[in-house]
């Protein structure tokens, strides 16, 4: 039986999971109530990050831990003041990144539990 990091890595891929962080960033960019959370004058290291990060979970790349070590992501996030309406905005912000980039079906399904799951630990408030 497929796991589901398998389904992703054959439905989405390393290709598009750039993609979609490409899209989701392009979103947050604009963002009145979370864009402004990151630092102007790293707009793609933000983007490389998460990009990086999702493929270490999704796809088993060592990139992330290689150049950064433990994700540590509430910590990495506790500067910010994240609450349901952060978490909320994430949520959607990555929605609309997964449907421009075609993510679709089961994995969409999936992933929307993943994202879900990731943004509500990141709730410190």
């Amino acid at each position: 039986m497929e796991t589901f990091e398998q389904r992703v890595a054959a439905e989405v891929g390393k290709e598009g999971i750039g993609a979609m962080v490409a899209a989701f960033y392009r979103r947050v960019r604009e963002d009145d109530l979370i864009g402004p959370m990151y630092p102007d004058d790293d707009w793609e290291g933000s983007e490389d990050r998460l990009r990086m990060f999702l493929n270490f979970r999704l796809l088993g790349d060592p990139e992330y831990t290689l150049r950064r070590g433990h994700p540590r992501l509430r910590m990495r996030h506790m500067p910010f003041s994240i609450g349901e309406a952060e978490r909320d905005r994430w949520l959607a912000l990555m929605g609309g990144a997964m449907d421009e980039t075609g993510v679709g079906g089961e994995v969409r399904r999936e992933l929307d539990a993943f994202f879900l799951q990731i943004a509500d630990f990141m709730r410190n408030r």
